[in-house]
């Protein structure tokens, strides 16, 4: 089961967030209103999916980068009720994975983060078996002839 955590300083917005991805199979192990707490909550937890509001990662503070550094493999979704070309454009920019949009349709929300999960997947495979076709054949010890 995927581990989650929410932060949004919405507290009906982290209730219906949180009852959308438990009813869809994921683990909220923790919310919090602020992102220092939220990263505390990610120190303790070590989530696979992080549902951060628009306006935390926009009032300043590089909460993205943060997470992007100390938990890469972690997937960001930026949850607002209303995205232009612009904040999406920079959203994938600083490292956001995906967009959450509010007001919440469980359907929507859930294919949202699958589809994200299985791209991420995609991508990965495609990589290493990228890295292996690159990789020069054994050519058998030194000194063989």
């Amino acid at each position: 089961m995927l581990k989650a955590v929410i932060i949004d300083t919405s507290a009906i917005a982290r209730g219906l967030l949180n009852t959308v991805l438990l009813d869809g199979g994921y683990d909220v192990v923790g919310q919090s209103h602020t992102c220092a707490s939220g990263l505390a909550l990610l120190i303790k937890h070590n989530p696979h999916i992080v549902c951060i509001a628009r306006e935390q990662i926009e009032n300043g503070e590089d909460v993205v980068r943060e997470i992007k550094t100390n938990w890469p493999k972690t997937l960001i979704f930026m949850v607002s009720s209303e995205f232009d070309a612009a904040t999406i454009q920079a959203a994938h920019a600083m490292g956001v994975n995906g967009f959450i949009v509010k007001p919440f349709k469980a359907d929507t929300v859930l294919n949202t983060i699958r589809n994200t999960v299985i791209a991420m997947v995609k991508r990965q495979r495609a990589a290493l078996a990228k890295d292996s076709a690159e990789a020069p054949p054994d050519a058998g010890e030194p000194g063989e002839a």
